[in-house]
């Protein structure tokens, strides 16, 4: 019922059946142009005024609080459905987005037409198990014109798509052979990630890097009869007839072909009957009932790509074999037989502790499953050189010279003490994570500058993550010294007895942070400078040096943003950001992009108020990984207009390419730790242009909890928080000026005014922040529920 036909019908009851009075529709403050004060004090009031009075009232609330909304949208608080429409989040439905195959043993998902060649019958046998896949070839005849071969002399070949990037050992159920001349029919295989490099080799074999058993093939002597053939690394026949092992792959070819020094107990001719291929797989099978950890937001764009990097670090996740890791002498008896972080699926599977920077967080934040990093870090711990380096590795018996990861050592240890608060692992190690800070480093550091120098002491030949060739003091691991200082003087806090080992780190941290600005920041372009050119600084700025320096705090807030804006304006690419911004150093750097250093340079973007712009790189990074085959694994590194930076030899699937997981969980959806194993914690979402958001972080005493929805446009914000009880931590929620009032549980925790409040809480940084036992929270923005 419309508020005119409610008036006339109240008037016609009154018997006053004529139109509205015209001053109704009149300016509030006027009645024909004279003072309303003045014609009230003048006249008497009847039944008939004062209902009209009354219905003015009711007509001028709204418009008031309109208008006051407009000029103060802190003083208007929603209807109560509007504050529970902002309660009202979807249901959970994040399950849709994990990638895990159901079973251990998995089928091929299809067959590729276009690249089954010769004779070949029937080949979509292999998938739909209806009859045999039948691969033959005949000894041609002798040719009139031997320049034109016969079409028996068409190698038979079939590809075959797994649907996923996925390792594993195939295995083929033949149902016999029949050969044509001595020997038994050979069938060989070539794995590829990509169909780009799919050819008779696989893409990369473990036999063609230390250990040669096959030259990049697996050979098949196929038997008569029906049977199973497993892929187990090992020759058939002494030295001959040899399988590599587990693969990691999308794609595999099959085709019926022999090596001549497989000879005489294979042959290229004969006749092979397949009736189906499967793999079994290796890795952590991350189904959704094995998440102790889950994200969901608004942007379905962003949620596939977390649970797409989740697949990638769970496949990299595996046991440590000595037949199917890295084979340059990394089969370490010390690892054998122990959950670990492999650096890679396919290649490089061997812990190295650089990767574990971003892929133990994203373990720690979505399976339990702390493990695969500890067994890592206490291993490499364990070979601890006596002049306090850690090596990156098993690899080379534990010998393979990086500058940079024992540094990540202490980060990564800090990092599984903060989420897993694993307090014996630190106990332990304790005096390792001071040797590396107070033994090795000060070995390579320039007393003059208060600097770490490559070149000085046992440095001069050492590489990195990326193994570049760069030299002097590199900002990258000066910077990378001050963050594992930092958190080192924090585990001492934390731990209780090392304040002076706190307190020295910490003014070390100091130290190195003026130097870094004093004597490698370029005053032109507002960036640091990477590394030297003989005693100057080389003109070249790094993405990795840039983004720890914000990270670490080395860098103050004006510099950082001046960092930022130089980074984005030198180094976006369609596929990321560069890690370099030109090629002084070498051809080609400064179009390759690394997702495991881009990660860093996001976390200094959240960091420095420029949330838009880290998901802006997010999405094109992960976007385009997500688009280009292999798709959904996260690759390694990506070069010249997306392609693969190291052809064959890259790994598409990469556990430290991982970022977007700490990346979303830890700042959108803003959950982090602030004591070990979460006792203490801070929930502070960042949304940028994230609608909403919901999840759950995993902590030793419980999962913390938290959904969180906002009107943008209003400046209203709601956020529902479940954390372990015994345990506190702050909540801090973004504000559109400081006078926004915020409650807590219906209590007033801010308004920045003279009005009494429940609750104490401080604004900064366009956040108010509340602290709070753990338990149940409900905190709102703007209005009160």
């Amino acid at each position: 019922m419309s508020w005119n036909y409610r008036f006339q019908s109240d008037r016609e009851k009154h018997g006053d059946v004529g139109p509205p009075p015209p001053d109704l529709y009149k300016p509030s403050g006027s009645r024909d142009g004279r003072d309303i004060a003045s014609t009230v004090s003048r006249r008497t009031w009847s039944r008939r005024d004062i209902a009209i009075m009354f219905l003015r009232g009711v007509l001028l609330v709204p418009a008031l609080i309109v208008l006051c909304y407009r000029a103060r949208p802190s003083l208007a608080a929603p209807a109560a459905s509007q504050g529970a429409q902002l309660a009202n989040l979807p249901a959970d439905n994040w399950q849709q987005y994990v990638r895990a195959p159901r079973h251990n043993v998995v089928g091929a998902s299809r067959v590729l037409s276009q690249y089954t060649k010769g004779n070949v019958t029937n080949p979509d046998g292999l998938i739909n198990g209806k009859g045999s896949t039948v691969l033959t070839r005949t000894q041609p005849p002798p040719s009139e014109d031997p320049n034109v071969p016969s079409p028996d002399e068409i190698v038979p070949a079939i590809v075959v798509d797994f649907g996923l990037n996925m390792p594993g050992w195939l295995t083929i159920d033949f149902d016999g052979a029949y050969n044509f001349s001595a020997g038994r029919p050979g069938i060989r295989l070539a794995f590829s990630e990509t169909l780009e490099f799919l050819t008779d080799l696989s893409d990369f074999s473990r036999s063609n890097n230390g250990e040669t058993i096959t030259p990049g093939s697996d050979q098949i002597a196929v038997k008569e009869g029906e049977y199973t053939w497993t892929a187990t690394h090992g020759c058939e026949y002494g030295n001959q007839v040899c399988v590599d092992g587990l693969h990691g792959f999308r794609y595999v070819k099959i085709y019926l072909d022999a090596m001549y020094f497989d000879e005489p107990y294979t042959t290229s001719y004969g006749s092979v009957s397949i009736s189906s291929i499967n793999l079994k797989l290796s890795g952590y099978r991350g189904t959704p009932d094995t998440f102790t950890g889950w994200l969901e937001t608004s942007d379905e764009d962003l949620n596939q790509w977390w649970y797409d990097s989740v697949y990638t670090n769970d496949i990299c996740t595996d046991t440590f074999r000595k037949n199917d890791t890295e084979p340059r002498y990394a089969a370490s008896p010390s690892l054998i037989g122990k959950l670990v972080l492999h650096d890679g699926a396919k290649r490089d599977r061997d812990p190295y502790v650089g990767d574990i920077a971003v892929a133990g967080l994203t373990s720690y934040l979505t399976h339990n499953v702390p493990e695969a990093a500890r067994n890592v870090l206490a291993d490499l711990a364990d070979h601890q050189r006596d002049d306090g380096w850690i090596p990156p590795a098993s690899i080379n018996s534990y010998t393979l010279q990086l500058m940079d990861y024992p540094m990540w050592w202490v980060v990564c240890s800090y990092d599984l003490y903060m989420y897993t608060g694993d307090t014996d692992y630190i106990n332990k190690y304790y005096q390792a994570m001071a040797n590396v800070l107070d033994k090795y480093y000060p070995s390579v550091t320039n007393n003059d500058t208060n600097l770490i120098q490559k070149g000085i002491g046992s440095s001069g030949s050492y590489g990195d993550y990326g193994f570049l060739p760069r030299t002097g003091p590199v900002t990258y691991y000066n910077a990378l010294y001050v963050l594992a200082l930092d958190r080192a003087a924090s585990i001492a806090t934390m731990l209780g007895g090392h304040d002076k080992d706190a307190a020295r780190w910490r003014e070390r941290g100091k130290v190195f942070s003026a130097a870094i600005n004093e004597r490698r920041f370029d005053t032109s372009v507002g960036a640091f400078f990477d590394g030297n050119c003989g005693s100057s600084p080389c003109n070249t700025h790094a993405q990795d040096g840039n983004s720890l320096a914000i990270v670490s705090g080395a860098a103050n807030s004006t510099i950082a943003k001046s960092v930022l804006s130089y980074l984005s304006a030198k180094n976006q690419r369609p596929y990321g950001n560069a890690f370099y911004d030109n090629d002084l150093l070498e051809g080609g750097f400064s179009q390759r992009v690394y997702a495991f250093i881009s990660y860093f340079e996001r976390e200094a973007r959240f960091m420095t108020g420029l949330a838009d712009s880290a998901l802006e790189e997010m999405r094109r990074l992960y976007g385009w990984m997500a688009s280009h085959d292999p798709k959904v694994t996260a690759w390694e590194g990506i070069g010249a207009n997306g392609s693969l930076y190291q052809g064959r030899y890259s790994s598409q699937a990469h556990g430290w390419a991982t970022g977007i997981v700490p990346s979303l969980t830890n700042n959108v959806l803003g959950v982090k730790p602030t004591g070990p194993g979460f006792s203490t914690w801070s929930i502070k979402p960042i949304p940028a242009d994230v609608q909403w958001a919901k999840g759950v972080v995993p902590g030793p005493d419980g999962p913390i909890k938290v959904n969180w929805n906002r009107d943008k446009d209003q400046g209203l914000f709601w956020l529902s928080a479940s954390t372990p009880p015994g345990n506190s931590g702050t909540i801090s929620v973004p504000v559109g000026n400081v006078g926004t009032s915020v409650y807590i549980n219906s209590e007033l925790a801010w308004n920045n005014g003279p009005q009494k409040r429940a609750i104490a809480a401080e604004h900064n940084d366009g956040y108010v922040t509340i602290h709070v036992d753990g338990g149940d929270h409900t905190v709102t923005v703007g209005f009160n529920m």
